[in-house]
């Protein structure tokens, strides 16, 4: 009877996972020594198991010696990076950016320290230093510009307040004063008891 076919995935029963283990990871080292045998090749494998345990085999010499070799055989050289996206680019960027700004106010911090330009050995240095220095002044006198605009529209604002207030009460007073004259007037038509002259005064005034 023919044998069906073994159906390739993870064996999910641990202990007949690590039976099949152990018969084809002897298979495969066996089949690694007959093929340098045969036809006399170098051969290098590494196992590592489940668990992390290591197994490995060397057909001649040592797996140091192999590892060597094909490392001598492809030049030490690593597999190419990937291809880094816009994002990682401007990180990347800004880093490197980062970097020179540290780089100056190291430059900045020996100068100011006493030690004068001796600490920047270099013109580029120097131009950075002055790029930089320029850059910081921009930004102070932009932030000097918004905090007085600030503070004059806020000027302006308790000015208002304060017409504002002035008028309000410049009314009211208009109001009481125009109140009072019509409060005396109307006492004065309403009076019942008209002025009069006695005629002796009258007489001796006259």
């Amino acid at each position: 009877m023919a044998r069906g076919k073994v159906q390739l995935k993870r064996i999910e029963n641990p202990v007949h996972r690590q039976v099949t283990f152990c018969k084809r990871r002897a298979g495969l080292l066996k089949k690694a020594k007959e093929l340098s045998v045969l036809c006399d090749a170098e051969i290098g494998v590494f196992i590592f198991s489940a668990h992390g345990k290591l197994y490995e085999l060397a057909t001649k010499g040592t797996m140091q010696g192999l590892i060597e070799r094909y490392m001598n055989h492809t030049n030490g050289s690593q597999p190419p990076e990937p291809p880094m996206d816009n994002q990682t680019l401007e990180v990347k960027e800004e880093v490197n950016r980062l970097k020179q700004e540290i780089e100056v106010l190291k430059g900045l911090r020996n100068a100011l320290g006493g030690g004068g330009v001796e600490g920047i050995r270099t013109l580029d240095e120097l131009d950075m230093l002055e790029k930089q220095l320029e850059i910081w002044i921009c930004q102070v006198r932009s932030t000097k510009m918004k905090f007085m605009c600030e503070e004059i529209d806020a000027l302006r604002n308790q000015e208002l307040i304060l017409k504002a207030a002035n008028k309000y009460l410049h009314d009211k007073m208009e109001e009481n004063i125009c109140n009072t004259t019509n409060i005396e007037a109307v006492n004065i038509t309403n009076c019942q008891y008209p002025l009069t002259i006695q005629d002796e005064l009258f007489q001796l005034c006259t």
